[in-house]
């Protein structure tokens, strides 16, 4: 069967079959509902306006994190339940979630001192429950320049070095989405929900939806409606006419990347900028990115400019800490901008308010929940559908308890990161077999997981091309018929993170892989021409940076 097919087959189930919960947002608190609920027996549609993790869930600084700058908000119990969580995570998908020791380097004049932060990492792995390896290790200013010789000497005092993990988090995302069809959900992207229907009782009893794809309207039926919208849940509050006196408070953070040998660090570090914040730099493949910033953004979420004072805010803020790699401008080959959707407190900046979760609940039935952060997802599904289970309860029917901590994700099952490491290295002498790259692997694997054997025999099948376009092709291909990828900027963005992580790579594949989508989707000549054009655009937006207008003066 065709992928346009299959499709309109998924679009024709919505418009038809009743379902039990309708999940509004395919980012990663959305697809997070979507597992808890459907392994709980529910009967789920999740609908996503756009690509599943096309927003905030593309564009988090991609760490499974417990936030240890909260432990200066006193925000214990938010530490303790994100910190426990990054092993529940890297559990169940280890080739996705992966180890990543930090670098805290300490400096005269920084936020935190020696015993500040002995103390701080020692509070943050007890809160967490770190063993082993894994617990925290201060460092003399030596031993922290053994570790990271880029460091700046003058102001060095010592280091901190402990645990956390890292992410590719749009990857994270399409995985629980794929992970929560394999519980019986059905999952679309490019459906957006635009308003809902009302039985007598003023309850919801349907959403009604646009397919952006062909602009097909239609009505999907259920019984309960949950939110998962991100920035765009008081969008969705409005249109129910449920909004109160608790609204969304959007917080503005860009990354920023650069070639490996431009900021070559040895490990990832969480370091002091001047102004009192602390940014991290975190190596990656062929890549090492920055990130982040946290101003308030008024704009609109859907379209958010990196500019060029961004930019520079984090290399004069690298150079400061690493000031013998003098980055400049034209080093940062992408960078992407997301906002958090905070949950609004009168009085406090952006980097104050609180990464917590909330949950809002209106008459008609709608549930919304907003906040929290990425690590903190399954919690925060679980706790959203805890509420439906309250809504059941009313109407006589009865949910189970969760059992996500124990469903691993497509990908895997990988034992622990040993096995994810020597799994590479299998990946590597089936890419040499089969005349492909064999340093494709650790991306394969970082990707795909034990998916990857798929796609490299597809790539076998291809009898055209370079060896590098062979398997990109066949990368695209296996995306279109097992992620939704319906455009090739989905795969160049989300499904493979070129556009952010490997820049280079995309125009020796391009129009070979909108020959795939166009193959799989019967693509005209201008409609080729127009997804091509799409992805230009897309790496011109990540990669130019024009300075900031004037705010307009106020009437």
């Amino acid at each position: 069967m065709d992928a346009g097919r299959q499709r309109t087959e998924k679009i024709d189930r919505l418009a038809t079959e009743p379902f039990d919960l309708v999940v509004v947002g395919g980012g990663i608190t959305g697809a997070g509902v979507a597992l808890d609920a459907a392994s709980r027996g529910l009967n789920v549609a999740l609908i996503e306006r756009n690509d599943f993790a096309s927003g905030t869930s593309s564009k988090s600084t991609k760490l499974i994190h417990g936030g240890l700058r909260y432990l200066k908000n006193l925000e214990i119990g938010l530490v303790r339940e994100v910190g426990q969580e990054r092993a529940v995570v890297h559990t169940l998908a280890p080739h996705l979630v992966r180890p990543e020791k930090m670098l805290l380097p300490l400096v005269e004049g920084g936020s935190l001192g020696k015993l500040t932060t002995s103390m701080a990492l020692w509070v943050y792995d007890f809160l967490a429950d770190v063993e082993g390896d894994d617990k925290r290790v201060m460092l003399t200013k030596e031993e922290t320049l053994d570790t990271e010789p880029l460091l700046r000497r003058d102001i060095l005092t010592g280091g901190g070095f402990y645990a956390e993990y890292r992410t590719d988090d749009a990857r994270l995302t399409i995985e629980n989405v794929k992970t929560a069809e394999l519980n019986g959900a059905l999952a679309v992207n490019y459906v957006e929900a635009t308003g809902f229907a009302y039985d007598e009782q003023h309850h919801i009893s349907a959403v009604k939806c646009v397919d952006r794809h062909t602009d097909r309207a239609f009505e999907i039926s259920c019984e309960h409606v949950i939110s998962s919208a991100g920035p765009w849940v008081d969008d969705l509050r409005k249109i129910d006419k449920s909004m109160n006196n608790k609204r969304l408070f959007l917080s503005k953070g860009v990354h920023i990347v650069v070639a490996r040998e431009r900021l070559p660090l040895a490990h990832a570090c969480y370091f002091d900028v001047a102004d009192g914040r602390m940014l991290f730099a975190i190596p990656r493949l062929r890549c090492t990115y920055i990130g982040t910033t946290d101003t308030p953004y008024t704009g609109d979420p859907n379209a958010i400019p990196v500019y060029q004072e961004d930019v520079e805010y984090l290399l004069d803020a690298t150079n400061a800490i690493f000031p013998s790699v003098n980055l400049v401008v034209e080093d940062v080959e992408s960078s992407w901008a997301g906002v958090r959707p905070l949950i609004f407190e009168e009085g406090k900046s952006a980097g104050e308010m609180s990464r917590k979760d909330e949950i809002f609940e209106s008459e008609s039935g709608l549930l919304s929940i907003a906040g929290g952060k990425l690590t903190g997802y399954r919690k925060m599904a679980e706790r959203v559908v805890d509420r439906l289970g309250k809504q059941l309860s009313e109407d006589g029917d009865s949910l189970g308890k969760t059992t996500t901590r124990k469903i691993g994700l497509t990908g895997g099952p990988f034992a622990d990161f040993d096995e994810v490491l020597r799994y590479e290295k299998e990946i590597a002498t089936q890419l040499k077999a089969a005349s492909l790259t064999p340093d494709r692997a650790g991306y394969l694997v970082a990707n795909y997981g034990k998916q990857s054997p798929t796609i490299i025999a597809m790539a076998k099948l291809r009898d055209e091309g370079s060896d590098v376009s062979r398997l990109a092709c066949a990368e695209a291909a296996w995306c279109i018929e097992h992620e939704l990828a319906l455009y090739p900027l989905d795969w160049v963005e989300r499904r493979s993170g070129r556009l952010y992580f490997d820049m280079p790579s995309i125009a020796p594949v391009l129009d070979e892989v909108i020959d795939v989508f166009a193959a799989a989707y019967g693509y005209s000549d201008a409609e080729r021409q127009r997804e091509h054009r799409r992805v230009i655009e897309a790496i011109e937006w990540v990669s130019t940076f024009e300075a900031q207008p004037e705010a307009s003066p106020s009437v």
